[in-house]
Parts: structure tokens; C-alpha cells; sequence
């Protein structure tokens, strides 16, 4: 088994008495492409805000390539290789792709000229070389979902945490974006993607977990957790599980 990128041990998180996140531990393998699933409001999110730094968990902890990063600041877990997309995607409008894309570059690549010659290069890895020079306030939700995603991929991350990235999308765009995930982790970056999207976690994760009301219910293959029945009752639903079933034997 591949060694631990990942190691979230026994995270918790409450606000005003809520239970936001509680006790949760996860592994993610280095060059693995895992999934995080639940319903709305079960703490995926502040999940993904724990294990990067946005937040601080109240107990419990986060390792990143054997070292204990707790509470450590979003742009120091940055710079060791951890980085993140946001589910609201927030470009700078007024920017070309190009510039935007280029503001992730910066992390490693001081230069200006060498840090928009590297948006370009990421602009070709997600679909976006034909838009390099349009301002940003002008791309389509998906292709502001990729540039969400190019920008993430110019800090030259290891683990690379996706919120959402398939959100909004109609079928035609998530069956587009699809390969491009995959050959994100194809090239070694290891991913962790929150989605609701089921068909796209059936076809892409090797691994999941499931959350709900702040608490890990199941993990293990797609097949496996939409098996489960608690799962089922939880978010699924039985016709959902139903036709992911049968979609896997189709398959």
C-alpha cells in the first residue's frame, strides 16, 4: 500500500455548540485520487478548511508528508504542496486567464515573465489555452471552474484538495471535465475531492469517505459505500444507490 500523503487524526470542530466536524480521521496514499461525500451541511467543507489551514481544529490533528501542520497557516501548507480550490470560485475579473492563472505561479516562480509562461502551460493542462487572453469576467461558470482549478495546479502542488470543482456544470461540461482530473492525478499529483457528483466519484475515486452531521459514517471503495446502508439512508438514497449499482454492472 502506498505511503500516507494524508493523515487526519481524530479532527473536531464546533461552532456556537454545533458540531461542525467530529473526530474524524482519514488517510489519503500518496498518488491516490480519493473523494469525500456526504450530504449539505455534513462538514466537508470545514473539513477541507481544517486540513488546510483556514481553520483550526479544537482537537485532533493533520499530518502532511509525516509532519504535523495543525492550525499551520494556508500559505505555509501551500508552499510544501498542499493546495486547495474553493467551491465559490472567485476569479480576479477584471484579469486576463492568463494574469490569473499566474497569480498561483507566483508561489514558486518569482518572475513575471516565467510565471505567465507557466499559465500557459497550465491553461493547456485544463482546457483553457484558446481563452489565455480573454479577462476572466467573461468565462462561462465551467470555464471559470477551470480556471479555478489552473490556478490551484500553477503552485505546483503534491496534494491538491478539490471542492466541488464538478458543481453547477451541466452533464455535457462534468463529462468534459472529467478527464482532466483524472489526468491530474494520472501525472502524480495526488487529489482529494469533495463531490456530488456520484457518477464522477464512482469513475474517478479509488477510495472514499463519507460524512454526515460532522461525523465519518463509511469509508472504502464507490462500490462499497453505496452498498452501505447507512449511506443509503443517509444521502443517497435507495434509487440513487440503486442506479449507481446498476450502472457499475452495465459497466
Amino acid at each position: 500500500m502506498a505511503e500516507s500523503l494524508l493523515a487526519v487524526k481524530g479532527v473536531s470542530r464546533s461552532f456556537g455548540g454545533l458540531k461542525a466536524v467530529s473526530d474524524v480521521s482519514l488517510d489519503v496514499p500518496q498518488g491516490s485520487l480519493c473523494a469525500l461525500i456526504g450530504p449539505n451541511g455534513a462538514g466537508k467543507t470545514t473539513l477541507f478548511a481544517l486540513v488546510s489551514g483556514f481553520l483550526k481544529p479544537e482537537r485532533g490533528s493533520v499530518h502532511f508528508q509525516s509532519q504535523d501542520i495543525t492550525g499551520r497557516e494556508p500559505h505555509r501548507n501551500a508552499m510544501q504542496g498542499m493546495t486547495r480550490t474553493f467551491q465559490i470560485v472567485q476569479p480576479f475579473a477584471q484579469q486576463t486567464v492568463r494574469q490569473n492563472i499566474a497569480v498561483g505561479a507566483h508561489l514558486r516562480t518569482p518572475g513575471r515573465r516565467a510565471a505567465l509562461a507557466q499559465a500557459e502551460s497550465v491553461a493547456a493542462r485544463v482546457g483553457l489555452a484558446a481563452q489565455l487572453d480573454r479577462p476572466a469576467s467573461e468565462l462561462t461558470v465551467a470555464g471559470r471552474k477551470r480556471l479555478e482549478l489552473a490556478r490551484a495546479l500553477a503552485t505546483q502542488p503534491q496534494l491538491l484538495l478539490l471542492d466541488e470543482v464538478l458543481a453547477g456544470l451541466n452533464p455535457t461540461e462534468i463529462a468534459e471535465m472529467i478527464p482532466v482530473v483524472r489526468g491530474i492525478a494520472d501525472s502524480g499529483i495526488t487529489v482529494l475531492m469533495i463531490e456530488h457528483v456520484m457518477q464522477a466519484v464512482m469513475s474517478l475515486a479509488e477510495r472514499v469517505w463519507v460524512l454526515a452531521q460532522g461525523q465519518l459514517i463509511a469509508a472504502g471503495t464507490p462500490a462499497q459505500v453505496t452498498r452501505d446502508e447507512r449511506v443509503i439512508e443517509a444521502y443517497l438514497g435507495h434509487g440513487t444507490a440503486a442506479r449507481l449499482r446498476a450502472a457499475e454492472v452495465a459497466a
